[in-house]
């Protein structure tokens, strides 16, 4: 018995010593998640009452076109927070990136998509904001100054604790409509909560002044006006696509959405 824990003890302690001097090698050289490659990697960013599985539809159409894929899970607590989640991911990838929002997360990209790494941006239904601009001020010039139609998508959240979440009902009616409605209710039910500061949060360097961008306007939009979709578009100097979608093109919509991220990332 005494031999036997005597190997016993000594196996685990050379287990312990090769973790250990693997621990030390790795640590003694950058972090990296990704090698560099011929082709850029695609980094997606949710918007606002979502998570990163809101991209679940595209992400397998583009690595079957054989690109790295990561989606973002942002805490949707403050622009800097997820501005800040999102350069981590950034700084994982060694090579090019496609920069890629949606909804509130084209207001992320707008501010993150500065790095040089990111060489194209995509919005997808997104916010595209100037300096000095925010969802706030965006809205209300739109539908308050220049008398822009509005969309009921918003008009009737829960607010709890400085946090804002839509109704089910909205969702299904406003949010996802074009989904079928059990998919939209599980929608409804892993929404992200999105804090009230993210609505004055203001940009200061607005990436797509230089960097090419795409944007998506979803037609059937009753969240963001698919007039002030076209209009952000157009100020930002996007090569635009119109799709007869809800909010949530991504996922109505995945493989046209998908095909202007191909576009973005250099594919004929």
């Amino acid at each position: 018995m005494k031999k036997l824990r005597s190997n016993y003890l000594g196996s685990v302690a050379l287990i312990f010593s090769l973790l250990s001097g693997l621990y030390l090698a790795d640590i003694s050289k950058p972090s990296t998640s990704q090698e560099p490659a011929g082709k850029p990697t695609i980094v997606l960013v949710h918007g606002a009452f979502a998570d990163g599985s809101s991209w679940n539809k595209v992400i397998p159409i583009l690595q079957k076109k054989g690109y790295q894929t990561i989606s973002v899970q942002n805490p949707l607590t403050s622009l800097s927070d997820d501005v800040a989640f999102t350069e981590r991911a950034l700084a994982e990838i060694q090579g090019d990136v496609i920069l890629v929002g949606h909804s509130w997360g084209g207001v992320v990209i707008t501010e993150a998509g500065n790095a040089e790494k990111v060489k194209a941006l995509v919005y997808v239904a997104a916010y595209a904001p100037d300096a000095g601009q925010s969802i706030e001020s965006l809205s209300k010039d739109a539908h308050e100054v220049r008398k822009v139609p509005g969309v009921p998508g918003l008009s009737d959240p829960v607010v709890t604790d400085g946090y804002i979440r839509l109704k089910e009902e909205a969702v299904v009616k406003y949010f996802a409509q074009d989904l079928p409605q059990q998919e939209a209710k599980n929608i409804a039910a892993v929404q992200g909560r999105f804090h009230v500061s993210t609505l004055g949060a203001k940009i200061t360097n607005p990436a797509w002044k230089n960097k090419p961008s795409y944007y998506i306007v979803s037609d059937n939009d009753q969240i963001i006006s698919p007039q002030l979709e076209k209009e952000m578009a157009k100020n930002i100097g996007a090569i635009t696509t119109h799709l007869p979608a809800s909010h949530v093109s991504m996922l109505s919509k995945p493989e046209e959405v998908a095909k202007v991220i191909l576009k973005a990332a250099g594919e004929k």
